[in-house]
């Protein structure tokens, strides 16, 4: 019968335990962390793959070759954009690690599972700048998304006219990559409708693919975004709790002082009467 009950202590003390250890999660800044996380993956590997698909379209349908080692063509562009998008998966791998951290050490819940702490200088100075960062963030996802619609209008585009030239019999529809600045004004890489490259073109895997994952690529950047904003909404929260935290612990500090000093004041009295009638 004891044992029963030591078991059941047991495992009620190991549920409590759960939940506590349940309530301390800033599912907040959880969400925003895994949106994060889906966005940049999103954008970061799509991006890429697209960027790949643009290099064997290019290549391979309009014959543009690849420059000199020492020239800034199209070729070169995409592979420093490469190098970027490698930049920002582990950048912000980092970054949201760092702020769910954050969120776990702001949060109300860690206060009840740890006790009473102190609010210092330097935490307030940290959560203003983790704020002051997100938004400046948030500011250049909102770039990369604009950025990011470019290629996707312009394959748009393509895709438009490849669907046209199967409607309307004999137009004469052609693709000319210098409107988009990605050949030299003086070299001519058109492809026409009624050519065999068109036709292939339009026909392959490599447009409809690429295509549809630039579009894939817009949907993370916009979902970073949205992040950023679900974080800058976490860290103000998060901001607010602190500062009336700060608050409350001057005011207790000053509560404790005065009652110490009455107390001191009470004590000295109390011996003065003592000393009096003796």
């Amino acid at each position: 019968m004891e044992e029963d009950l030591d078991d059941g202590q047991t495992q009620k003390g190991c549920l409590e335990c759960c939940i506590k250890c349940l309530g301390g999660i800033p599912y907040p800044s959880l969400i925003a962390t895994i949106l994060l996380y889906a966005g940049v993956a999103l954008f970061c590997g799509c991006g890429h793959e697209a960027l790949s698909g643009t290099v064997t379209i290019l290549q391979n349908y309009f014959e543009v070759v690849r420059g000199p080692v020492d020239s800034l063509d199209v070729f070169t562009m995409i592979d420093i954009i490469k190098y970027v998008i490698y930049g920002i998966a582990s950048a912000f791998f980092v970054y949201g690690i760092l702020l769910m951290v954050e969120g776990f050490f702001t949060s109300g819940a860690i206060k009840d599972l740890y006790g009473d702490f102190k609010i210092t200088t330097c935490g307030r100075c940290v959560s203003a700048w983790f704020i002051m960062l997100t938004y400046i963030f948030m500011l250049a996802w909102l770039g990369v998304t604009a950025f990011t619609s470019l290629p996707v209008f312009m394959y748009f585009n393509i895709w438009s006219i490849c669907q046209n030239t199967t409607i309307l019999e004999g137009a004469t529809l052609c693709l000319d990559p210098r409107q988009y600045g990605i050949v030299p004004i003086g070299e001519g890489k058109t492809v026409c409708a009624g050519s065999e490259k068109f036709y292939k073109m339009c026909e392959s895997n490599e447009l409809d693919m690429t295509f549809h994952l630039f579009i894939c690529a817009l949907a993370g950047a916009g979902a970073a975004v949205i992040a950023m904003i679900h974080y800058l909404m976490v860290l103000s929260a998060n901001w607010a709790y602190v500062k009336d935290a700060c608050r409350m612990q001057k005011y207790e500090d000053i509560k404790s002082k005065e009652e110490q000093e009455l107390h001191d004041i009470h004590s000295t009295r109390s011996k003065e009467r003592l000393n009096a009638y003796t």
